[in-house]
């Protein structure tokens, strides 16, 4: 979805206003539209977005969030965001409001329809009761191993409960007292009479309450049985007035079950479970169990490591919510599941920071350059461009002195053949700057490494000068010495060494060495002194950063967002094919 204005729905949320060229079509949204033609459910369209509150959300969910909130606003409906709190026991309020952060940055808004399973949970133990006394459910007393036993495989049908018998009033009086707190965990189930024969091993008599003696963290100690999710789930649809409930492939065979419970409590509402295939990318996992075992084994430091596939990671790394709603627009909505490659996003938010991002310049490798013939007290401010996308965007002034910087790798003293950067007796373009030519270097003596390279300037190639367009064959960003600013530096790359992680068997055994390279000893332009918390750059010739939160002023620190596209190495080799 591109980016819009904010606006009100019908119903009074708040939410973003239609983009100018709406997405393309797919199933789902043509499942809507004919719903709506039919009138099917009065005109209304309503969408949840319904996630559990027991970790960050990652971009997987952001494809969700993109579609639940994109269909309501296409069609002037409204997208509720649903907690499915039902476990507390993996349950934080901390993830709740990291959700909450989550869907916001991504540009959407559920106004006043904010709600939690637990708002339903006297409900919905009235509606357990109802199907207890229609003799559609009943209080098993199978070991969690016996139940996984007797429900039998994809191959062989399960068997019958030897509790399944209960008469109806006893079955009412054992779950009255589960509720009051009478039996352990573990002792007795609430689960639906289906069919323990059905194919479909959804439907052997699934398990609708559990007991779990834990505080939740908002209804406090009032429960200590808790609902499953299957039987929650679609009666919270019905309790909202839902639609559409669309939801991931996985979904597809607990359909039956949804629309089972919803046909025997007669609902008034009985919205229709729409499956579509979920987001897999390339060199990441979409798990939160493995996200935690990241963290918590110390292979990342927090759910917005720039490396995690988490938003809270990819805000941090400086990727944008235009980019990411680009991306989930673009990868369209599937009934098959597949890998979308991550150079996917990466055009995406390339494309996206290519209009926005200011250009600086900064050194990330520092080698000291003297300019021999240039005035040892004179310093010169020179025009820089901000971003040629976008002449809106000014100008900038940059300090230019006897003494620079330039990149390591930008220096070879026996270069090779198409190597077309500074060594000895060549010259190259400072940006923005003069023609310089390297006439002598310096070593460490101890180690042979060269430190340091003395150069001469051209007065005459500044830009506007009489010779600003004689042509050299590669031009060099830079600092000055006197006026550079010291920054750490954060060098992200992918989390693993194969594009598909969670088919190892152990995970942890593929994870990449190099996912992080940490440089302390970097150079960067004076106008940075300002820069604050989540702001976007482009270095020139490096790649896209952003300041991190770890940044103050005394101590600036960015993180790579992503590469440039080698435009230069591009460049100069086209050079060379001309030659």
């Amino acid at each position: 979805m591109s980016q819009g204005t904010e606006g009100r729905s019908a119903n009074g949320a708040s939410q973003l206003s239609m983009p100018e060229a709406p997405p393309s079509s797919d199933f789902i949204r043509d499942i809507v539209a004919a719903d709506l033609n039919s009138n099917k459910h009065g005109g209304r369209v309503v969408t949840r977005f319904p996630p559990e509150p027991n970790g960050h959300l990652h971009i997987g969910h952001a494809k969700s969030i993109c579609l639940n909130f994109g269909i309501a606003l296409e069609h002037n409906g409204v997208c509720h965001l649903r907690f499915d709190d039902t476990n507390p026991t993996k349950e934080d309020v901390e993830y709740v409001e990291s959700i909450k952060e989550d869907v916001h940055w991504l540009g959407f808004d559920w106004g006043d329809k904010l709600f939690y399973a637990s708002d339903y949970f006297a409900r919905l133990y009235q509606y357990a009761v109802q199907l207890i006394t229609d003799g559609k459910a009943y209080v098993d007393s199978l070991s969690a191993d016996e139940v996984r036993i007797y429900r039998g495989t994809l191959t062989e049908p399960g068997k019958e409960s030897p509790y399944r018998q209960r008469s109806v009033e006893e079955n009412l009086d054992l779950f009255a007292r589960m509720r009051a707190g009478e039996f352990a965990e573990g002792t007795h189930t609430l689960r639906a009479k289906i069919d323990m024969a059905s194919p479909n091993v959804n439907m052997r008599d699934p398990v609708m309450y559990r007991i779990l003696k834990a505080s939740h963290h908002r209804t406090g100690d009032q429960w200590c049985i808790y609902p499953m999710y299957d039987f929650t789930h679609c009666v919270s649809d019905a309790l909202e007035g839902i639609t559409h409930s669309i939801c991931t492939l996985e979904f597809e065979d607990h359909r039956p079950l949804y629309d089972w419970f919803l046909d025997e409590l007669h609902t008034p509402c009985h919205p229709q479970q729409i499956e579509f295939a979920r987001l897999n990318l390339t060199y990441t996992m979409m798990s939160k169990r493995k996200f935690l075992a990241l963290i918590e084994g110390g292979y990342v430091r927090g759910w917005d490591d720039p490396r995690m596939p988490t938003i809270a990671g990819f805000r941090r790394r400086g990727y944008t919510p235009e980019a990411i709603r680009s991306f989930c627009e673009h990868i369209g909505v599937a009934k098959r599941n597949s890998t979308v490659d991550m150079a996917m996003l990466e055009h995406e938010i390339r494309e996206d920071l290519n209009k926005r991002a200011q250009r600086v310049m900064a050194v990330l490798r520092p080698l000291r350059v003297v300019i021999d013939n240039y005035p040892e007290d004179q310093v010169e401010e020179l025009g820089a461009v901000n971003n040629p996308e976008d002449p809106a965007m000014g100008t900038r002034k940059v300090p230019f002195s006897r003494v620079v910087y330039i990149e390591q790798d930008d220096f070879r003293e026996d270069p090779p053949k198409k190597f077309f950067r500074l060594a000895p007796g060549r010259e190259v373009r400072l940006r923005y700057a003069y023609i310089v030519k390297c006439v002598s270097i310096v070593k460490d003596e101890r180690t042979g490494e060269v430190v340091e390279l003395h150069c001469t300037y051209d007065p005459e190639t500044r830009s506007g000068g009489p010779m600003a367009n004689r042509k050299v064959k590669a031009t060099l960003h830079w600092v000055s010495a006197t006026h550079a600013l010291s920054a750490e530096v954060r060098l992200y790359d992918s989390l693993f060494t194969t594009p598909n992680p969670g088919e190892a068997e152990d995970f942890t055994t593929v994870l990449n060495p190099d996912s992080l390279e940490i440089l302390r000893s970097c150079l960067i332009e004076p106008s940075l002194a300002d820069a604050t918390s989540g702001n976007r750059y482009q270095f020139e010739r490096q790649g896209y950063f952003c300041v991190d939160p770890d940044s103050s002023p005394e101590a600036l620190v960015f993180n790579r967002t992503v590469s440039l596209k080698d435009v230069w190495a591009k460049l100069e080799k086209a050079q060379s094919s001309t030659e």
